[in-house]
């Protein structure tokens, strides 16, 4: 199935727009004409004609207005559209509408719970949750503090065939030392308490998730792999052996095999939890995501306080793509919530934001004004600097991975310059 019929007359602003879909990880029929249109097996069309509502019958349909007339909007609704997006738009925005209208079932609709991304990065982590959830195996997910791995944990246990037991979590960072063994193994019978199993004989038939198993002590590490090879736990007052099985997943923001190299984590260990290592790309390398995801926050936020926001402002979305974000999703959520209780029902804008953003954008756009496209800060800021600054630079000023900046630099043919140290090429003519 194609996920996208995508239809206009204009060739060159044809092949553009397939080429950014294509980009974000979604199969793409491109036509001048629905005349040329032969298989209908498609999950929406997007155009830019009014004909292209006179489509078979299930398709949903996004039209594309690149003259800006509300009245066609109030029209296109009409006669059935699913969206009307007014050009300038944003990539996210259009990638919102065709994900609203995904058939079921059709491979870019399928996201994993709550998790939001089109970006590839994230394209390529739903994909190995599909595969890795059913197996049943032991799973490490690495990532920076606030990406998701949690999310990841849960997306990978409802996936599975335990999916109907339950998920026991512990976060062994903010457990204290003392108290992680009994967590996890129970505790023992004492004079003001009677005896208490543990998270691991909770968690029998369903799945285990050890967050921050890097803090893990010594001691319960080894008892931990004892547990996995034995598939028991013993009471330490009786001795007695209870059966547990349990699918562990387990959630680090440390580098374990540096931590083995260091005396700090058991090899042993790290080869019973590493049968499949899912790594969460930060968010400062999966840029595209950053204006969805914040968009999404908006939304959920005003409606859990009650209040009135008309969206984000242009600087905000700047601020936001040029902003690194240490603490990923996390604190992009948090900065969103901040900004709704701030807000005065108008627009978010940077300030409300409150980050700490530091890249050039008056220098950058030359004063460019709301109407300015994101894309059109990026042509001229890219144009502006790729003289004064490495790839490595521009990419980290625009907050967007290396690979991002040669696949922008493609679609948008900037091309990057040649060195002088490489001289003219031949005429081979």
């Amino acid at each position: 199935m194609t996920d996208v019929l995508l239809v206009d007359n204009d060739v060159q602003r044809l092949a553009d727009l397939s080429a950014s879909l294509q980009g974000e990880g979604l199969t793409v029929q491109a036509t001048e004409s629905l005349a040329d249109v032969h298989a209908t097996a498609v999950g929406c069309l997007v155009g830019n004609a009014h004909s292209v509502l006179e489509t078979p019958a299930g398709v949903p349909v996004i039209l594309l207005d690149y003259a800006g007339d509300a009245r066609r909007a109030v029209a296109a609704m009409k006669a059935g559209a699913a969206d009307y997006l007014i050009a300038p738009f944003a990539l996210g925005d259009l990638m919102q509408a065709i994900r609203a209208c995904q058939a079921p079932g059709s491979p870019a609709a399928d996201r994993p719970l709550n998790m939001v991304g089109f970006s590839k990065p994230m394209v390529e982590l739903f994909s190995q949750i599909a595969k890795a959830g059913p197996a049943d195996s032991a799973v490490l997910i690495e990532g920076e503090s606030g990406t998701g791995k949690e999310l990841v944990a849960r997306a990978l246990h409802a996936s599975s065939a335990r999916n109907q037991t339950p998920m026991i979590s512990l976060n062994c960072a903010t457990t204290p030392e003392q108290l992680i063994e009994f967590e996890l193994f129970g505790y023992p019978e004492s004079a003001a308490n009677p005896a208490r199993s543990g998270l691991l004989q909770a968690a029998h038939a369903g799945t285990l998730f050890l967050d921050g198993i890097e803090e893990l002590p010594a001691n319960v590490q080894a008892r931990l792999l004892h547990t996995l090879r034995q598939g028991s736990v013993r009471n330490l007052d009786t001795g007695a052996e209870h059966r547990v099985d349990v699918r562990l997943i387990a959630a680090t923001h440390r580098n374990l095999r540096q931590l083995i190299d260091n005396g700090l984590f058991r090899e042993d260990l790290f080869y019973r939890i590493n049968v499949v290592t899912l790594p969460i790309p930060p968010l400062r390398e999966r840029a595209e995501d950053v204006i969805h995801i914040a968009e999404l926050f908006l939304e959920q936020t005003s409606k859990r306080l009650a209040r009135t926001c008309d969206g984000l402002s242009y600087s905000a979305k700047q601020a936001m793509l040029a902003y690194d974000w240490p603490g990923n999703v996390r604190e992009l959520e948090n900065a969103i919530e901040r900004a709704v209780i701030l807000c005065n029902d108008g627009e978010v804008d940077e300030t409300l934001l409150a980050i700490d953003v530091n890249y050039p954008v008056a220098e950058a756009t030359g004063g460019a004004t709301d109407q300015t496209s994101l894309e059109d800060y990026f042509v001229s800021f890219v144009t502006a600097h790729q003289d004064q600054l490495t790839e490595t630079e521009l990419a980290k000023k625009l907050g967007i991975s290396r690979k991002s900046l040669w696949e922008r630099r493609q679609r948008l043919n900037i091309p990057r310059k040649r060195t002088r140290k490489r001289g003219p090429r031949r005429d081979s003519s």
